[in-house]
């Protein structure tokens, strides 16, 4: 199997960091559930029969498995005897840190998608003369 062009390597990195866009986008609406979990998402080589192509995908969906921070209100319906309930496990100084991460990547991606075209034009043009 032939290598991925440098636009296709660009373009599998635009679409993983867009999914990762996404479980933040999630993880930070749901900042304030009750019991919920962090979603994270790790990248992975890309893969086409078995051999690497030079692209990234996001893998699964992991669940952040620290426990979860216990909250006192006696009167939260989702509260033990005791008056305690899990809390979310979602932090948003990390959240909005993976946030710019992520879009900052999404950018350099893109603008790696966006020289690759040009390069490729410029290339055509000068085939045309």
């Amino acid at each position: 199997m032939a290598d991925l062009s440098p636009g296709d390597i660009a373009a599998s990195g635009l679409k993983a960091q867009a999914i990762r866009l996404r479980h933040v986008a999630e993880n930070i609406a749901n900042a304030d559930t009750p019991g919920y979990r962090r979603k994270m998402v790790a990248f992975e080589p890309g893969r086409d029969f078995g051999h690497e192509t030079g692209g990234v995908v996001a893998g699964r969906v992991q669940l952040d498995r620290t426990p979860l921070p216990r909250v006192f209100d006696p009167s939260h319906p989702m509260a033990d005897a005791q008056g305690f309930y899990d809390g979310s496990g979602v932090d948003l100084v990390v959240e909005l840190a993976d946030s710019r991460e992520a879009s900052r990547s999404y950018e350099a991606n893109l603008k790696v998608f966006e020289q690759s075209r040009a390069m490729n034009g410029a290339l055509l043009d000068l085939l045309r003369r």
